[in-house]
């Protein structure tokens, strides 16, 4: 499973112009998942996600957590973070998990992450979706749950 992890002040995601989810202060997160990937990964990726430090303390170091600035999430699906780029030009996507699977997986998260934060929003699994954000620091995490959990 990987992670993109934006620290973000606004997000929004818009399928066919209708916006599916905006957040204000908070993580914008891309989630990509393979096909070795289950719900305890998922489990430890999110406790990973939200227990991550990285807005500033009165100080001006990164020493909060989200539950900590009562943040909020927005929640993208995004296979593409498994393109393999070795051969050619163009990305194969067999890296990524099966439509399926990777559904539950995601729909998953979003239900484990609604228990622990107030506001999380989310994209639509499979479509084409406009996201827009402004991210501040600008602060981006990658967590790749070979590297986490290992």
């Amino acid at each position: 499973m990987r992670l993109i992890i934006q620290r973000v002040s606004t997000a929004t995601c818009q399928v066919d112009d209708r916006i599916t989810g905006t957040i204000q202060k908070g993580f914008m997160v891309l989630i990509g998942i393979s096909d070795s990937d289950t719900k305890e990964i998922a489990d430890k990726m999110i406790k990973k996600l939200i227990g991550l430090r990285i807005f500033e303390d009165s100080e001006g170091k990164t020493n909060l957590s989200l539950q900590d600035v009562a943040g909020s999430l927005l929640l993208i699906s995004q296979f593409t973070l498994y393109a393999n780029c070795r051969k050619g030009n163009r990305p194969s996507f067999i890296g990524a998990g099966k439509p399926d699977m990777a559904k539950e997986l995601y729909n998953y998260i979003i239900d484990n992450c609604k228990k622990q934060v107030p506001i999380v929003e989310q994209g639509i699994f499979g479509a084409d979706m406009k996201i827009s954000l402004v991210n501040d620091g600008p602060f981006t995490i990658i967590l790749d749950s070979d590297e986490i959990i290992g």
